[in-house]
């Protein structure tokens, strides 16, 4: 029989633009740009100048692959190791729920910075970003819920989709993609300590993964081999880093599930883990017209990943480490009625009456939450008022699900809004690349997007 990494391999290099429905392409460009966003947005954001600084003391001064954040040209990897940095940092690239996997992070600045070198198309770009999403999300699927109990996901995982991403512009065979798996999953590193101490390494693990999938895919191409059976193998990956991988899900409806599809945006700029409860609360405050100070309490009924993640972070001190406080992010929007990043950036830490409201939210582990997790994130609260009086709310489809999706106009207001906040393109470069962004697919060749510092 052949087994599901192989099973895997051969959809992937089989994989043609042809084989894309509309809907998954048009799809890829909402990701795409949405991504695009998270990474301008990273311009001097902490820690980003430092791989900055980085890729030009160890990278070559020009290249054929862009930094965005500086408008520098460097090599691909070095390329993919800032852009990837630089769009985890402000919390708002897109998340796959069953997988829980950021894939754009990974995905796209591999798959950019190899397309803007070997010259390919937007429609090659396209069919990569894609068979990364389809190939990483199903790896994370089956590495199951106990692997992102100790390790990031997207760390870990990622790795091995924008090696796949890159390996598809390089028109890799099904040997090819194994070998590359190969030497991406043996890479694969990302643990959540770092969680405890607000440190930096959230973005370290992006940028590794995207270089070294790019680092694996061009190896690959030159030569190298890598492990047949990295996923599943006795000392594979899933041995490793999971208790209950399921190696059948590798390849679960490969070319009629398009996993890329149900990938959702994220609407509010902190961790994924915080959003149902922060549109339950909201719902609630809207519908019974509740001020933050009319509240005593907030119980937040979350699933066990949540508790693992956020609940390190009792006390946060910089404003990343708050993006992953439950309270301080029900208390933005409790507060200022939103959680954007012009809100943490100048009220997560200094505002009195967030502070204060953070330490009236609490959570707790709900076993209906908890059954639904992975495959559902659902919201569930229950506030106290100082009159005594008790709201509750579920929230089965968090705003950005695809179930609950934000329209191209939301995402177009959420790239202007991100990319303002940094200052990292002019309003006519914003609107420049919204609209390639929407024509990703009839690109001739993948340039530079933005003209170079200086010009």
């Amino acid at each position: 029989m052949t087994h599901p990494n192989r099973e895997l391999a051969r959809f992937l290099a089989g994989l043609q633009y042809e084989d894309l429905p509309e809907s998954v392409v048009a799809r890829c460009e909402e990701l795409y740009l949405d991504w695009l966003g998270s990474a301008l947005a990273g311009k001097d954001y902490p820690p980003i100048p430092l791989f900055e600084r980085y890729a030009s003391r160890m990278g070559p001064a020009e290249g054929g692959s862009e930094v965005l954040t500086s408008r520098q040209s460097t090599s691909p990897y070095f390329a993919a190791f800032v852009n990837a940095a630089a769009s985890h940092v402000v919390e708002q690239d897109d998340l796959h729920n069953a997988s829980v996997l950021h894939p754009a992070t990974v995905v796209f600045p591999a798959a950019l910075a190899a397309a803007q070198a070997e010259g390919r198309s937007g429609r090659e770009l396209i069919v990569a970003a894609v068979a990364g999403y389809e190939a990483g999300i199903r790896i994370g699927e089956s590495l199951g819920r106990s692997h992102y109990t100790i390790f990031h996901t997207t760390g870990t995982v990622g790795t091995l989709a924008a090696a796949v991403a890159v390996g598809k512009l390089l028109n890799f065979s099904e040997d090819d993609f194994i070998h590359a798996m190969g030497s991406a999953g043996t890479q694969a590193a990302g643990l959540w300590e770092f969680l405890r101490d607000g440190a930096d390494s959230k973005q370290l693990h992006t940028a590794k993964a995207a270089a070294d999938g790019l680092l694996a895919a061009y190896m690959t191409a030159d030569g190298l081999t890598g492990a047949e059976r990295i996923l599943d193998g006795k000392q594979g990956m899933a041995a490793g880093m999971s208790s209950d991988a399921d190696p059948n899900k590798l390849s679960d409806r490969l070319g009629s599930r398009w996993a890329l599809t149900e990938t959702s945006f994220k609407f509010h700029a902190s961790c994924r883990h915080t959003h149902p409860a922060a549109d339950a609360l909201q719902q609630v405050m809207t519908e019974h017209g509740l001020r933050h100070d009319e509240i005593e309490s907030v119980v937040t009924q979350v699933h066990q990943a949540a508790i693992d993640v956020l609940g390190p972070v009792e006390n946060p001190r910089t404003v990343h480490q708050a993006k992953f406080s439950m309270g301080t992010v029900l208390g933005l929007l409790a507060v200022h009625g939103r959680a954007g990043l012009e809100e943490f950036q100048h009220h997560a830490l200094q505002d009195p009456a967030v502070v204060d409201f953070r330490k009236r939210v609490s959570m707790r582990l709900d076993p209906e939450v908890n059954r639904a997790y992975p495959l559902k994130w659902l919201g569930k609260v229950e506030i106290t008022t100082h009159r005594g009086e008790t709201y509750r709310a579920l929230v089965r489809d968090p705003k950005g699900d695809p179930e609950n999706p934000m329209s191209r106009p939301e995402l177009e207001s959420k790239f202007a809004r991100l990319v303002t906040f940094s200052g990292a393109a002019t309003d006519e470069e914003i609107q420049h690349l919204i609209r390639a962004a929407w024509r990703l697919r009839d690109a001739e060749h993948i340039a530079f997007l933005l003209p170079a510092c200086g010009h």
